[in-house]
C-alpha cells in the first residue's frame, strides 16, 4: 500500500507549500488511478472550482466591499456579483441597513462582571448643577469604505462621541429645562452634534435617532432636591394665585374709578351747565334792570311773590281792605274811585 509523499518526505523535512500541494496531488491522482491526462482533468476541475469560488451574492440589506490584495477596489450594491478568486480579492459584506442600539449612562457588565461606575453618567449643567443623564443611540452605516477603514472600534466611537456630545449639550442648558420641557431639544442637538463630529473624521456612521431616556440629580442628593422643587412649585402655585387675584381685583378696581371719574365729570358738566345758565339769567335781569328799573323791580317782586304763594298753605287776606296794601301792593281803588266822582262833578257844573 502506497503512503502519503507527505507524510513519508522525511528527506526534506520542511517542503515548500507548493512542493506540498504538488504531492499531495500525484498522492491522490495514483490513488485513483489517474495518470498523465487523469492529472491534467484533476487539475482543469480544481482550477474551474478555483474561478467559480469568485461568484458571491450581497443581499438586500448588505453592500459589497471588493478588496484587491488587500487593498480596497470598489463597492458594489445587492446582487449577484463576482470577482477574482482568493487570494487575488476578496469580498467584505457589512450590512448597512441594520441600525445598530448604544445605551449610554446605564450601568452594563462587561466580560469582567464589572459595572460601569455612576460618576460617568454623571455631567454638569449650564448653571453649574450635576445630574446623571441616560440615553439612547441609534446608528447604523452610512459609507462602508470609511467604516471598515477608517474606524478600528466602531462601538466604542460611537460610545466616546455620543458621551462627548451629550456633555456638551448639557452643559449649555439649565438643569429646569433639561429636567422638563428642553429633553427633545437637547436630544436632537446632541444628535446633531454627533454626526457633525463622526463626518469629520470619515468614520461612514449614520445618526439615526437619539433618545434621552432620563436626566435626574445624582441618587445622593435626589430627595433634597425634590424638596427645593416642591418649594419652587409651592412658590409657583402662590405667585399663580397672586396674579390671578389681581388679575381679577384690578380690573373691577379699574372698572369703579371709570364709573367714578364717569359720574364725576358728568356732575361737574351739569354743574358748570347750570352755574352758566343761571348767571345769563342774571346777566339778562340786570341787563333789563339797568335800562328800565321800576318796571324789573315790579316784576321781579311779583315773580318772587309768586313763588312764595305757590309754596304757601295759608293765604290770609284783610276783607276789609285797610290792611290790603300791606297783603298785596295794588292800586288803591277808593282813592281812584273819589277823584274820578270828583272830577265828574266838576265838569258838569
Amino acid at each position: 500500500m502506497e503512503h502519503s509523499p507527505i507524510t513519508d518526505s522525511t528527506e526534506n523535512p520542511a517542503p515548500s507549500k507548493l512542493t506540498q500541494l504538488q504531492q499531495w496531488l500525484s498522492y491522490y491522482a495514483r490513488l485513483w488511478g489517474l495518470r498523465g491526462r487523469g492529472g491534467m482533468i484533476v487539475g482543469i476541475a480544481f482550477g474551474l472550482l478555483w474561478i467559480n469560488s469568485g461568484i458571491y451574492k450581497v443581499q438586500p440589506d448588505e453592500q459589497g466591499v471588493v478588496l484587491r490584495f488587500g487593498r480596497f477596489q470598489e463597492t458594489v450594491d445587492a446582487g449577484l456579483h463576482y470577482h477574482w478568486p482568493y487570494p487575488v480579492e476578496s469580498v467584505l459584506l457589512p450590512k448597512v441597513t441594520q441600525v445598530n442600539q448604544l445605551q449610554l449612562g446605564i450601568a452594563r457588565t462587561s466580560s469582567n462582571a464589572s459595572t460601569e461606575d455612576s460618576h460617568d453618567r454623571q455631567m454638569l449643567t449650564g448653571d453649574e448643577n450635576i445630574v446623571e443623564a441616560e440615553c439612547a443611540v441609534f446608528w447604523r452605516i452610512k459609507d462602508a469604505k470609511d467604516f471598515l477603514f477608517r474606524v478600528k472600534n466602531p462601538e466604542v466611537s460611537v460610545r466616546i462621541t455620543a458621551e462627548s456630545a451629550l456633555r456638551e449639550i448639557i452643559g449649555r442648558t439649565p438643569i429646569q429645562a433639561a429636567m422638563s420641557d428642553k429633553r427633545q431639544q437637547i436630544a436632537d442637538q446632541t444628535r446633531e452634534l454627533m454626526q457633525n463630529l463622526l463626518d469629520q473624521e470619515h468614520a461612514g456612521i449614520l445618526i439615526s435617532q437619539v433618545q434621552l431616556q432620563r436626566v435626574d440629580p445624582p441618587t445622593a442628593v435626589i430627595d433634597a432636591f425634590n424638596d427645593v422643587q416642591r418649594a419652587r412649585a409651592d412658590q409657583e402655585r402662590a405667585r399663580n394665585d397672586a396674579d390671578s387675584y389681581a388679575n381679577d381685583i384690578l380690573p373691577r378696581a379699574r372698572g369703579e374709578a371709570s364709573k367714578i371719574t364717569q359720574e364725576a365729570e358728568a356732575y361737574k358738566e351739569q354743574a358748570v351747565k347750570l352755574a352758566e345758565g343761571d348767571s345769563k339769567g342774571f346777566l339778562s335781569v340786570y341787563n333789563s334792570y339797568v335800562k328800565s328799573k321800576d318796571v324789573t323791580s315790579w316784576r321781579l317782586y311779583m315773580e318772587s311773590t309768586d313763588e312764595l304763594l305757590k309754596k304757601a298753605t295759608r293765604v290770609i287776606v284783610d276783607t276789609t281792605g285797610k290792611g290790603s296794601a300791606s297783603v298785596v301792593p295794588y292800586m288803591n281803588l277808593g282813592d281812584k274811585t273819589k277823584e274820578a266822582i270828583k272830577d265828574t262833578k266838576e265838569g258838569g257844573k
